[in-house]
């Protein structure tokens, strides 16, 4: 049950981003321009940081709905749970580790961020493009995990499988039909 009386019992962020359809419309915009853009990084590599630094903000809404992605996308179950424990034990590609561990800093202690902290990705073979674009990523799950909680919204298993499954097949794009929806005026919703 959210903070805000005028959401529904089963709110998810589509429904808070109605609250502002303007702002929810552009931030919808940023989700597909940063998560599911043509670059060095892929849809699978964000939807893990997204989980990951949702995890590390222990934002349940988010972390439930982006680590089902995040499995969706092949990461084997149990793989969060253990980067979240402890980077370097956990089974993942070597090379990702560095870009997590930039992630949980950024996250964690972001006035701490120094020039070994990108020199360590960039030594791993990313190029700047790519930490760009993770940083874009744990910046955008930073903003979601503190709307979600600053609205009460909670979600529950249900709504992370639908959701996360939806993401991995459709994007963010439908949450812009949703907003389109919500904003018509009653009559449009009439045939």
């Amino acid at each position: 049950m959210s903070f805000f009386k005028s959401l529904p019992e089963d709110a998810g962020v589509r429904h808070i981003l109605t609250l502002n359809p303007q702002a929810g419309r552009a931030l919808v915009e940023f989700h597909t321009a940063a998560l599911r853009n043509e670059g060095p990084l892929e849809p699978r590599h964000k939807e893990l940081i997204a989980a990951y630094v949702s995890g590390l903000n222990a934002c349940q809404y988010c972390f439930g709905v982006h680590a089902v992605t995040a499995k969706a996308f092949g990461l084997e179950a149990g793989t969060l749970e253990r980067l979240l424990a402890d980077i370097d034990s956990a089974d993942v590609d070597e090379r990702l580790k560095p870009l997590l561990r930039y992630a949980r800093k950024l996250t964690l202690e972001p006035s701490r961020m120094t020039e070994a902290d990108a020199q360590a990705v960039f030594a791993a073979g990313w190029s700047e493009a790519a930490l760009h674009e993770a940083v874009l990523t744990v910046c955008l799950f930073n903003f979601m995990n503190r709307l979600l909680e600053g609205h009460g919204v909670k979600g529950n298993p249900g709504v992370f499988s639908a959701r996360g499954q939806a993401l991995r097949d459709e994007g963010y794009e439908p949450l812009l039909a949703f907003l389109d929806a919500a904003a018509a005026p009653p009559s449009a919703h009439r045939v």
